[in-house]
């Protein structure tokens, strides 16, 4: 009798953490599923597919997709050409300029918070009513003060070309977003030892040295979400570069979102436009996944 209820009461304390459990975590499961999983299962299923987004017949055409894609679509190799060019430079200058500003901000200036939160907002606003802003102040503002003022800097076809417009995006895309990584910086850089730094001042060592020497290895967990931010922001970019350029000119500054956007939407090939974004995924999922453990390795402990 006792080992029967003893059975009994385990069975119970097991239900019991299972409806706990279930109730704590079901939500979230549910929602992950219905937003993220499924619509990514039907998007691999797509993907070998011939369907257009529209109509209710859906033909498979196995990996024909994939082999258009690797050999016969050479838009998509110029849109990953620009992304990975874009790409590289964003992510530089980001974390270059976000660590830049946070270094600077943590010093005891009067003006730091004001300035902090001049940096931060352009991050506040959103992608789209950012690039018309930016494409009303590069085709009309400087222009004006090109005329006012003769320097041939201002007077440059920012939207125009492909050079100008990819270095527009550019500094857009690094005007909006260093002031988000200063954040993390900031806070890193305030969580670094004080004993730490004033010991290798006694011990000589000048500021450029204890910078390289002490901080910046003090701050590789945050240098580690910063890049990885940098890269999956500067990789997925669609926003700017919808309504700075438009792809434009002449589909030289189209990014692989756009390519794919385009693909599925407007071409109506929504088979061809997921096999596009599955490889797509899978590339940003490696590159990502390479940069956690190459920086993570780098990490020291305080």
């Amino acid at each position: 009798m006792q080992c029967a209820k003893g059975s009994v009461n385990v069975r119970s304390n097991k239900l019991s953490q299972f409806g706990q459990q279930a109730v704590f975590v079901g939500p979230a499961v549910i929602f992950f599923s219905l937003i993220i999983l499924i619509p990514f299962i039907l998007g691999l299923y797509y993907s070998f597919t011939n369907w257009n987004g529209v109509s209710g017949e859906v033909s498979w055409v196995g990996f024909d997709n994939y082999k258009q894609i690797f050999t016969d679509d050479p838009q998509f190799r110029d849109s990953f050409l620009f992304t990975t060019k874009f790409t590289i430079l964003g992510v530089l200058l980001t974390n270059v300029l976000g660590f830049m500003l946070a270094y600077f901000l943590t010093k005891p200036l009067k003006t730091r918070n004001v300035l902090r939160t001049i940096f931060f907002m352009p991050n506040v606003i959103g992608g789209l009513l950012l690039g018309f802003i930016w494409q009303f102040i590069f085709v009309r503002g400087f222009s004006a003060i090109g005329e006012a003022t003769g320097i041939g800097f201002f007077n440059l076809p920012w939207l125009g070309t492909e050079a100008t417009a990819f270095w527009g995006i550019t500094l857009v895309f690094v005007w909006q977003t260093a002031g988000y990584l200063m954040v993390i910086y900031i806070s890193s850089l305030n969580n670094v030892p004080k004993d730490i730094l004033e010991a290798a001042e006694i011990d000589g060592a000048s500021k450029l040295q204890v910078l390289r020497s002490v901080i910046i290895p003090l701050i590789m967990p945050a240098a580690t979400i910063c890049l990885f931010l940098a890269i999956s922001w500067s990789f997925k970019m669609f926003d700017l570069n919808l309504s700075l350029t438009k792809g434009g000119p002449f589909g030289s500054t189209e990014s692989v979102a756009m390519n794919i956007y385009n693909e599925a939407f407007d071409k109506n090939r929504y088979g061809l436009g997921t096999a596009k974004a599955i490889i797509f995924f899978i590339i940003v999922a490696v590159i990502t996944s390479l940069q956690v453990k190459l920086t993570k390795s780098r990490e020291v402990e305080a």
